[in-house]
């Protein structure tokens, strides 16, 4: 055969092949949104209470339909690949109003903690580090750890969106150099929010967190990543 002929074959073949590799990827994506979406619809059905050991009493069904869109979403649960949600993707995953996203956490008030950076920073320091040591250690058999990042609405809404990233991605560095985790990257669920969607209130002044005890304003709460373990059945 001809280098003209064996050309002019590799291109029909490859006329055949991508289509169809692309119609088996659009297959297998619809195939895992059905899976997701019948694995809601189960859990928002009525059912005859079960114990299950891997449930907590705050594991409510929005809680487990919000930490099953992030764990799948941003690549968590699928080669442990850690790729994060930035804000605009947040909201679609969370499907909630901010108020409403926030107010999923209020059950974890005693197990949960903020970890506050300073004005425009994305570095730990060592009142982060002890917290993050403390709340990551206590992991009471859990399976899932959340970490929120976020940002102050000072600067545009683009710098803040890296910054929040930045902070998220500095916990995770942490935790990955501190404990040697080899599952840490299927464990962990990674959003950073920037300054768009579910800022903090006062209220989550009463939580534990790094920074000065005695000072806390709703800005200095959002320079910061809620983190806390989570221990939801899928």
């Amino acid at each position: 055969m001809t280098p003209t002929a064996v050309r002019g074959a590799l291109f029909a073949g490859g006329l055949i092949v991508v289509p169809a590799l692309t119609a088996w990827w659009m297959l297998s994506a619809a195939d895992r949104l059905d899976e997701a979406e019948a694995v809601e619809q189960a859990d928002e059905a009525p059912s005859v209470a079960v114990a299950q050991a891997a449930d907590d009493d705050y594991c409510s069904v929005e809680l487990k339909k919000v930490l099953r869109r992030v764990l799948q979403s941003c690549g968590l649960l699928s080669g442990g690949e850690v790729r994060g949600c930035q804000p605009l993707e947040a909201a679609q995953v969370a499907t909630l109003a901010g108020s409403d996203f926030n107010a999923l956490f209020d059950p974890l008030a005693g197990r949960a903690g903020i970890i506050q950076f300073d004005l425009d920073g994305d570095t730990l320091d060592a009142d982060d580090t002890q917290l993050l040591q403390s709340l990551f250690a206590d992991q009471r058999g859990a399976s899932y750890f959340f970490v929120v990042a976020r940002s102050s609405p000072e600067g545009s809404p683009e710098h803040n969106r890296d910054l929040s990233e930045r902070r998220g991605k500095a916990v995770l560095d942490y935790l990955h150099a501190t404990f040697q985790d080899p599952d840490l990257d299927k464990e962990v669920g990674l959003l950073w929010l920037g300054e768009e969607f579910a800022q903090l209130d006062d209220r989550f002044c009463d939580w534990s967190r790094s920074g000065d005890p005695d000072a806390c304003t709703t800005a200095e709460l959002n320079r910061s990543a809620f983190v806390s373990w989570i221990d939801c059945r899928l």
